[in-house]
């Protein structure tokens, strides 16, 4: 008994009790926080379960108008919806509460719901919308922006111009909206001969320089020796695609000759042999493959203003809606074309 005692007292017998205590707690805490966790997560999941099927509308007016949950915890869900691309679920919420909304509090709702619809396709209903709120605050710019993008998008240039007006007087910078619009106008215009839009699109290239991509496209497919004698020759990168897509029969080859960036591009092409070598890394690879390998350039665009990537080029960016902000990302890729000409040939 006696030597019990003694090694109770022992310093190292205190040091196993301590560090076993230790062990003892750490254990507990962690297998208790891990429970607590998975409880938790099944209380998310039974409360996101609940809005994963909208309730029916009849339901969901019961539900707004009990305030069970604040009319921003709505708008919150709404936009959540939104976000996710599920545009009928965050419309039916709005529409239910601008039911019970006050008129001052309605308006940011009415928005909301008219962003909704443009974005979802529907675009009568999203011009009613932003014409009830222009009818009771003219002076909202964001409902005049909103209803101009609608406007384009139905083709109706000429109420899309009008929109311009009140936004000038607001003190908005219309000028790029305005030289946009108008070269929409002429290139969707049936009554206007090619040769017509050619010069009219020339016309409002020459006053400021902008929308190159969207003018030069429409004149090297309708015109190709028009646009090379007035293509800014510097710009040449705006327009990589375009130009690597040319036939060879439209290239001037008097001009890519004068140009180094030109020279280099239809260099890398094969059509001549002007170029040993590039400072942009996706020319000069195909320059030193001189067509021995399977390659050719790939073309994404971004949108300088929100950074979104798209496939194809566009004039309007569809996420943050500015115009003539796509800048040209080259890439190397297989030459599918080519793979299936030669296919094509082996078969003859």
């Amino acid at each position: 008994m006696g030597s019990f005692f003694i090694e109770f007292r022992d310093p190292l017998f205190s040091i196993i009790i301590f560090f076993s205590i230790i062990f003892v707690i750490t254990f507990i805490s962690y297998w208790w926080g891990r429970y607590r966790r998975k409880e938790d997560t099944k209380d998310i999941d039974r409360f996101v379960k609940q809005f994963r099927t909208l309730p029916s509308k009849n339901e969901l007016k019961v539900l707004i108008s009990s305030g069970a949950l604040s009319q921003k915890s709505w708008l919150l869900l709404a936009a959540s919806y939104y976000k996710n691309g599920d545009y009928e679920k965050a419309i039916e919420i709005y529409n239910e509460i601008l039911q019970i909304s006050k008129e001052s509090d309605a308006k940011k709702t009415m928005f909301l719901l008219g962003k909704t619809y443009f974005r979802a396709g529907f675009l009568a209903r999203s011009k009613q919308i932003f014409l009830e709120i222009l009818k009771k605050s003219p002076r909202t710019p964001e409902a005049l922006n909103y209803l101009l993008l609608v406007y384009e998008q139905m083709r109706d240039y000429k109420a899309a111009k009008d929109v311009l007006e009140p936004l000038d007087e607001l003190g908005e910078d219309i000028a790029l909206d305005s030289e946009y619009l108008q070269a929409l106008s002429i290139l969707n215009d049936t009554k206007l001969s090619e040769q017509l839009k050619c010069e009219k699109l020339l016309t409002i290239y020459k006053e400021n320089h902008n929308l190159i991509y969207m003018i030069f496209e429409y004149l090297f497919r309708i015109n190709p020796k028009l646009a090379w004698e007035n293509l800014d020759h510097s710009k040449s990168d705006i327009l990589v695609q375009v130009l690597w897509n040319l036939n060879p029969q439209e290239l001037n080859l008097d001009i890519i000759s004068q140009n180094g960036y030109l020279r280099e591009l239809y260099s890398a092409r094969g059509d001549i042999n002007l170029a040993k070598s590039s400072s942009t890394f996706e020319f000069d690879v195909l320059i030193k493959l001189g067509g021995k390998a399977n390659a050719t350039l790939g073309f994404e665009y971004v949108c300088s203003s929100c950074k979104g990537t798209y496939p194809f080029a566009f004039h309007r960016c569809s996420a943050c809606h500015a115009i003539d902000s796509a800048t040209t990302e080259i890439t190397l890729g297989r030459d599918y074309m080519r793979e299936f000409g030669e296919e094509s040939n082996s078969f003859q």
